[in-house]
């Protein structure tokens, strides 16, 4: 018989009644920026995209080097502005628009990766694409030629291979371009809060309201949060990073917490998986397949079907699985991850969560557009709309492909320096793997988004920065949590962000 006195373990139930905290909802308006069209070949040149992003942001380079370079003058002489690369005059002080491109000896080469097969053992991937001699030119191109620039200005602005910009200077004898002043499109107009969607409190449309004042149709706080986590690296070896997963999974459904942290977690209206949720195939080698000893060759050009191993995806079925019930997910695909490599990723397929595809798009009897389910996969870039706030987000390859062309180590000015460039991936197709898109860019910003995160990263940072009209971006690095145990939490009113971290000792 149970006894209730105090300190005993063997107690009646207490009869307490425990408070319950009902998830809090969100509002979700996912973008088909990235989407591409099911009839998609690879026939056409991969040339026409640097063509169609110097068409597209030309004339926003153009007004800003005219506002800062109008009627200078160096020695008496006034700056001209020049139409076409080819027609810089030597001697002449002149402005002229293009194309970056940087001839680096140590990119890599398609003839380097063939020749890879007839070697004894390939050397190791490089981590920086930067010439430790100075080997690296840097050339301004458009549809007429090229011009290699030189000058100290260089070294004092971030440019990669793809961005459009700007240059100020005059060409010497050697037929160089010394470069006084270099310009970027910087940051594009930012869309107001809730101008894509309903507002939940008055159900109008922020468009139609216009006048009315931000204060009164925007709550000052409502302690909401959006969750961001990348890198969860699903494998089905590692026992501590398991915990480190069944850790996460207790805590965003606020089991085994006190009833203060149950509250907080209840804020958390949605989660974001920022790529790479199955680990590297070096590590994804199940216990259930210890019998098989042959080893797995290296994945080439194509797929090798005998190669797949389908339990770190049923391990991670199933952690989703246990959390739609709950909490609403938006799922990027990443590089280690079943998807098309080249971006933009297309979403994973439906066939391989059998168990959490039954939270997927709604289908609409009435033949209008399917709504976005609890779980909604996404392609990689993805943009949408939070709780208002526009939202840019990527898996990381578009940063550390930039990381390999400059010195810096500072993965925030990177991220930066695209919002100015708007483009989020310059380097594609030019070492960064990308569909070659013809019609259309997408890759460049036509608006400025409120937040912009990036996933796979090695360490957690954030920033705050404005624009010259007033535009607010939020960046965000996401580590990899198989690495570090970390998710980041962002709240939906003031934007500021805090980290959880899981440890297992």
């Amino acid at each position: 018989m149970a006894v209730s006195e105090e300190g005993n373990l063997l107690r009646g139930p207490s009869g307490d009644n425990h408070p319950s905290f009902p998830r809090a909802s969100t509002s979700y308006v996912p973008q088909q920026t990235y989407a591409l069209d099911k009839e998609k070949h690879y026939r056409q040149q991969f040339g026409d995209m640097y063509f169609l992003r110097l068409t597209k942001l030309k004339p926003a380079v153009e007004k800003v080097a005219e506002e800062a370079w109008d009627d200078f003058t160096i020695g008496r002489e006034t700056v001209q502005r020049v139409e076409r690369v080819l027609d810089v005059r030597q001697g002449n002080l002149c402005w002229v628009i293009g194309t970056i491109y940087i001839d680096m000896p140590l990119k890599p080469n398609i003839l380097d990766d063939i020749n890879k097969d007839h070697w004894i053992s390939a050397p190791p991937p490089l981590e920086k694409y930067l010439s430790p001699r100075g080997e690296d030119i840097i050339m301004l191109e458009d549809e007429s030629g090229r011009l290699r620039l030189i000058g100290s200005a260089l070294a004092t602005e971030l440019l990669v291979t793809g961005c459009i910009v700007a240059v100020m200077g005059t060409e010497n004898a050697n037929g160089d371009f010394e470069v006084v002043d270099i310009k970027v499109p910087g940051l594009p107009s930012q869309p107001e809060r809730w101008q894509q969607s309903s507002h939940p409190a008055n159900g109008q449309s922020k468009d139609v309201d216009q006048d009315e004042d931000m204060d009164r149709a925007v709550p000052l706080s409502n302690g909401k949060k959006l969750a961001i986590v990348s890198g969860l690296g699903f494998s089905g070896t590692d026992a501590s990073h398991s915990l480190d997963l069944n850790l996460l999974t207790e805590f965003l459904l606020g089991e085994a917490l006190d009833p203060v942290t149950q509250e907080n977690v209840s804020r958390i209206s949605r989660l974001v998986i920022a790529g790479n949720s199955i680990a590297p195939e070096v590590d994804a080698v199940s216990h259930d397949t210890v019998g098989n000893t042959r080893k797995a060759a290296q994945r080439k050009y194509g797929y090798d079907s005998s190669a797949y191993n389908p339990t770190p995806m049923m391990h991670f079925d199933e952690f989703l699985a246990t959390l739609l019930p709950s909490l609403p997910i938006t799922l990027l695909p990443g590089y280690d991850d079943p998807a098309n490599v080249s971006l933009p990723q297309q979403p994973i397929h439906s066939a391989m969560f059998p168990q959490s595809r039954t939270y997927g798009m709604i289908p609409s009897s009435d033949g209008a557009a399917s709504q976005p389910g609890w779980l909604d996969t996404v392609t990689n870039p993805w943009e949408g709309e939070i709780e208002g706030w526009k939202v840019l987000g990527t898996g990381g390859q578009n940063v550390d492909d930039v990381y390999k062309y400059v010195e810096s180590e500072d993965r925030l000015g990177m991220m930066e320096a695209m919002c100015k460039w708007r483009c989020c991936a310059p380097t594609a197709p030019d070492t960064l793997w990308s569909y070659p898109f013809q019609d259309n860019e997408p890759f460049v910003l036509n608006s400025c988004p409120h937040i912009f995160f990036v996933g796979s990263q090695p360490k957690f940072d954030t920033a705050m920065i404005e624009g010259p009209e007033g535009q607010m971006v939020r960046l965000i690095t996401v580590p990899r949590f198989a690495e570090t145990g970390e998710i980041v939490l962002v709240d939906s009113e003031t934007l500021e962000t805090s980290v959880v971290k899981f440890t297992v000792t």
